[in-house]
């Protein structure tokens, strides 16, 4: 089994793994290869209430910062603390220990919405 297998994903580099009425969060390899090395990650704040597209956190990398979208609407119900310390865990581990946030969902149809693996990496492939 993929690490990548049960995700989702968005057209803006975010990966959803759905857990019944949550959602746990990140960016794809392909994402954290194209920042390069992450040296900040702002998390969201517990509790906090997103949209759909809106903007749930910042990663700063040696080249560039960039928004991190919530790909679902919800309620911030956790956050990586583990970032603040280890920011370069979104490099190392994007599907895994580096995750972002976890989302309890308002509206759970708007995962259908999002891509599936294959569709993600057609995306990556053939842009524009």
């Amino acid at each position: 089994m993929s690490e990548t297998d049960n995700l989702l994903f968005t057209s803006d580099h975010e990966w959803v793994r759905v857990i019944e009425n949550r959602v746990v969060i990140g960016i794809t390899d392909y994402a954290q290869d194209a920042l390069g090395d992450v040296v900040f990650v702002q998390l969201p704040t517990t509790d906090d209430v997103v949209s759909a597209n809106s903007t749930l956190s910042e990663v700063e990398s040696t080249k560039s910062v960039s928004d991190i979208y919530a790909p679902v609407s919800g309620r911030v119900v956790r956050v990586n603390d583990s970032l603040a310390n280890k920011p370069e865990l979104v490099n190392s581990s994007p599907y895994g220990e580096g995750w972002i946030a976890e989302i309890e969902m308002s509206d759970p149809s708007e995962l259908e919405t999002l891509l599936t693996y294959d569709k993600y990496q057609q995306l990556i492939n053939n842009p524009g």
